[in-house]
């Protein structure tokens, strides 16, 4: 397709740009020309392309749109790999780990924001979620300080007003120094959708609410969020299904499973995605997918944990949407879409098939089925014209490839491992011949490395 008017950007003569638009068209030595942040030409090594202010040559590369994250804890990146808490299953490593958090303040927040975000855009990550749960009395203004760090570096975020009411004195698994009471929860969620949700098109930042997981809040937080989320028209997000060990607690706590705690509080909407979603029965799969309630696919930190393979393909094939998320730094560890997706794609395999789940079956769900999670399909996760001007170009170059270019899709998943050549958001460069573009990483290292000694200590 030609675009007449002048571009801000011009990515030309990729071996390929895999689009994951509506089509799933692929183009051979084509191009993707963006304007004012958002995409003006997708085209063919045919198609006549645009003048443009700059130009980025992807000769021997791959060009996707840009991978979506819809499941992180950003500030979990000062724990990375902490030893103590390697031992047991999700329950156990939560009580081990809630009390480093409870030193979690703006500081702190700013600086694991800072440094996930650029670990997730040297990945090919443009769009990240995060789920910040943990605030400590007397903390300060954890989600500002972490917009701010998503600002500084230009990547798009959308973070959520994480909360935990249940502590330990009520049966739930936190410290007390970390829960707050319903109204406090309430009155902040709506302060930060004020202070920083953008509902326009192409938003930078957006406000989500998440209460932490059936066994950290109360049935009554459950239900007024959700109130909530629909009178501000922002989404829903929680923890559900991730383990059996959570199966045994609503039995014993509400009298019923996960998902049908889900629907008795009112979160059985299209406004809502769930993070692992592992262990529903397929009568739960068949109800999550028919009120198209999302998942947030966490293969790696699935395993990392011992939670199970969630049931992937299930929910698609029942019309759920479903995305990839790399799940806080404390689990996963390392935080790399790209890794996600080579995982999911295995996982898949190993389920159903050598036949079952390819690269390009990963690719549309690190793209389109991240932008569904995330309520912004067509807007984010696929090359097309008036989508959002956040694409990657991914180098198909060197040792690791040789041999490998008869399908260069393929070929970007399952040889590698491979980082971004350039990320770009919104027309921005943000990750330049593999290195972040933001001229503050090293400083917010040094910081990072003070912060995250002090939380373990």
């Amino acid at each position: 397709m030609e675009t007449t008017a002048p571009a801000d950007l011009l990515v030309t003569d990729a071996d390929l740009v895999a689009t994951v638009d509506d089509a799933r068209r692929e183009l051979p030595g084509g191009w993707v020309a963006v304007t004012g942040g958002v995409i003006t030409g997708v085209g063919a090594s045919t198609d006549p392309t645009p003048d443009a202010v700059r130009t980025l040559d992807a000769h021997g590369c791959l060009v996707t749109p840009g991978l979506v994250n819809t499941h992180h804890h950003l500030y979990q990146n000062l724990t990375r790999a902490f030893a103590p808490a390697l031992t047991g299953g999700l329950f156990d490593w939560l009580v081990v780990l809630y009390p480093l958090w409870a030193r979690l303040d703006e500081e702190a927040a700013y600086v694991s924001a800072y440094v996930g975000l650029v670990e997730l855009a040297l990945g090919g990550c443009t769009t990240s979620t995060d789920h910040l749960y943990v605030h400590p009395r007397g903390a300060g203004d954890l989600i500002t300080a972490e917009v701010a760090a998503a600002r500084d570096l230009g990547v798009r975020f959308s973070p959520t007003r994480g909360s935990m009411s249940l502590s330990e004195k009520d049966g739930g698994l936190p410290p007390d120094s970390v829960v707050q009471d319903d109204e406090e929860i309430l009155t902040e969620s709506k302060r930060l959708v004020a202070a920083h949700h953008d509902p326009s098109p192409h938003a930078m930042t957006r406000i989500g609410l998440a209460p932490c997981s059936p066994f950290s809040v109360s049935t009554s937080l459950m239900a007024r969020t959700a109130e909530l989320a629909e009178e501000l028209d922002v989404r829903l997000h929680t923890h559900l299904c991730e383990t059996q060990d959570e199966d045994a607690f609503c039995l014993e706590r509400f009298g019923m499973r996960p998902v049908e705690y889900l629907a008795d509080v009112g979160w059985m909407s299209e406004r809502v995605w769930l993070a692992h979603t592992v262990w529903p029965s397929q009568p739960e799969i068949e109800r999550l997918g028919a009120a198209r309630v999302g998942a947030a696919h966490c293969p790696s930190s699935n395993m990392i944990l011992g939670s199970g393979l969630a049931p992937v393909a299930e929910l698609r094939a029942a019309g759920a949407p479903v995305g990839l998320g790399v799940d806080g730094s404390a689990s996963a560890d390392s935080a790399s879409l790209w890794l996600e997706a080579r995982t999911a794609m295995l996982q898949g395999k190993l389920r159903h098939g050598a036949g079952s789940t390819s690269a390009r079956d990963a690719l549309e769900i690190a793209t389109r089925g991240g932008a569904a999670v995330l309520g912004r399909a067509g807007e984010i996760g696929e090359l097309s014209v008036g989508a959002c001007g956040d694409l990657v170009v991914w180098p198909l170059t060197g040792v690791a490839f040789a041999g490998a270019l008869s399908d260069p899709v393929e070929a970007w998943l399952r040889c590698g491992p491979v980082a971004a050549r350039h990320t770009v958001v919104a027309g921005r460069l943000v990750v330049e011949d593999g290195v972040p573009v933001h001229p503050g990483l090293e400083e917010q290292l040094a910081v990072h490395r003070r912060v995250s000694a002090a939380m373990q200590a």
